[in-house]
């Protein structure tokens, strides 16, 4: 973990993601638009202190709340590489994210990876099956049966195909212990790229998907 103490009043933009009433999802913090919080006590990772992260992906995999919020940040803070506590804060911007938006990411997420599971599993359409419906779930979504089979399923494709992921890495990993050095290296170093761009794409399809959320005023 990396600490940074800046006592200026520079301001830096991050996201989170918030419960409905600008609720925090842990602890008893209510948010107001523009109006900054102070965190008078010691800073702690993950139990005291204002947290967000730099990218919403980042926020949203540690909470799948129905607002994202983009807040300025500024003084003593501490930082990891997907999330920060500060102990200044205030929400600027916020949208309305809604299962509808959630079931979109997962579809997007799993069909990135999808290749990869149907390669090793061939023969198995699970993961296929459960994208498709979570598609017509988005198609018709005042099915109530539907959308809650839809959204189990596309939960159940995007884990189905990062199992398969990391089933491929360790097999590589495995591999690579019996190679050379230098090929395990240039093995590893292609595994990281692979999942860089992943990633990559990942934020890029939330960056886009600010832009058709329903604004909060």
């Amino acid at each position: 973990m990396i600490v940074i103490k800046k006592e200026g009043e520079q301001m830096t933009t991050r996201y989170k993601f918030l419960n409905k009433g600008f609720k925090s999802v842990n602890g008893n913090e209510k948010w107001t638009m523009n109006k900054w919080k102070h965190f008078k006590d010691e800073l702690s990772m993950c139990n005291a202190g204002f947290h967000c992260s730099k990218k919403p992906y980042q926020a949203f995999s540690y909470v799948q709340g129905e607002i994202l919020a983009q807040v300025e940040v500024k003084g003593k803070h501490l930082a990891e590489n997907d999330k920060e506590c500060w102990e200044n804060m205030r929400i600027v911007k916020a949208w309305k994210w809604t299962k509808k938006d959630s079931v979109s990411l997962a579809i997007y997420a799993a069909e990135l990876v999808l290749p990869i599971f149907e390669k090793q599993y061939p023969s198995d359409k699970r993961p296929r099956l459960a994208i498709e419906a979570a598609i017509q779930y988005l198609k018709y979504p005042n099915n109530k049966n539907r959308a809650e089979a839809a959204e189990a399923a596309a939960r159940a494709a995007w884990a189905a195909a990062r199992a398969a992921a990391r089933a491929t890495w360790a097999a590589g990993a495995a591999a690579e212990a019996a190679a050379r050095a230098a090929e395990a290296a240039a093995r590893a170093a292609a595994r990281a790229a692979a999942r860089a761009a992943l990633i990559k794409k990942i934020s890029k399809w939330m960056d886009r998907r600010i832009k058709a959320l329903e604004r909060i005023k």
